[in-house]
């Protein structure tokens, strides 16, 4: 994960939409009496917060390895709810009753391999929420790729949602390989409405291009921003109101008690 690039209030530009999947995982989940809860990819811990309240959790831990992202999220710690450093690759636990991961899990690989940690770390009857990006074939994706492997070439960092995010119906065979006793899985397409088509730029920059930036000096970046956004408004072209269709996949399991 790009660890260094992240800038909160560019990424609560578009809060109101990012908070559309974080609250169907949530619904996704069963009731549990003051669980133990681990929110992995934290981020600034606002959404953690509301989550610790919603299920009336004893305990939440929030992960997250962007610094600038715990800064904020420090300000909403309390003596139940704190936030940690942490790379959610490894990161593992013990006895946790929700672990619940929300637009985090794509920026690291082998999905396999951390799904099963995950699930280890789960107390019986323990509850997985997870919900991935899976929109790479979008011109929002795909024209930035395209930049950075014209102008990078093998340096270029590659688009974790591409490489990393499997099909659902690999996340379902998953789930039933990892003994989950129930589960959920789905693609949902989330339809935003954006201004206009340049705010799709506005929207990358909180997410999926912070990876240029940790790799490219101040002024690099700004010069690749510049080309994206010319590049992405010859496919897009200039329209206003512009439809963002953003794809999603969504799952959900229970361990068995």
């Amino acid at each position: 994960m790009t660890t260094g690039a992240w800038d909160p209030a560019q990424y609560n530009r578009f809060a109101a939409e990012r908070e559309q999947p974080f609250w169907d995982l949530y619904a996704l989940l069963e009731p549990v009496d003051r669980p133990f809860v681990v929110d992995l990819g934290c981020g600034d811990g606002r959404l953690t917060a509301l989550l610790h309240d919603r299920l009336g959790a004893r305990t939440t831990v929030g992960v997250d390895s962007s610094a600038s992202m715990l800064d904020e999220a420090q300000q909403r710690v309390t003596g139940h709810l704190h936030f940690v450093e942490g790379d959610l690759s490894v990161w593992d636990a013990d006895d946790v009753d929700v672990v619940f991961s929300n637009a985090a899990l794509h920026w690291v690989g082998d999905h396999a391999a951390v799904l099963e940690r995950w699930c280890r770390s789960l107390a019986p009857g323990g509850q997985l929420a997870v919900q991935v990006p899976a929109n790479a074939d979008h011109p929002s994706h795909t024209v930035a790729q395209d930049l950075a492997d014209e102008l990078l070439g093998a340096d270029a960092p590659a688009d974790p949602v591409h490489d990393h995010v499997l099909r659902p119906a690999q996340y379902a065979a998953l789930l039933f390989d990892l003994g989950f006793v129930r589960q959920h899985v789905r693609l949902q397409v989330y339809g935003h409405v954006l201004e206009a088509s340049s705010d799709v730029v506005e929207w990358v920059k909180g997410t999926s291009l912070t990876r240029f930036k940790a790799v490219l000096d101040p002024e690099g970046y700004e010069d690749f921003v510049a080309e994206y956004r010319h590049r992405l408004e010859v496919v897009l072209g200039d329209r206003r109101p512009f439809f963002y269709p953003f794809k999603r996949i969504l799952l959900w399991g229970r361990a068995p008690d």
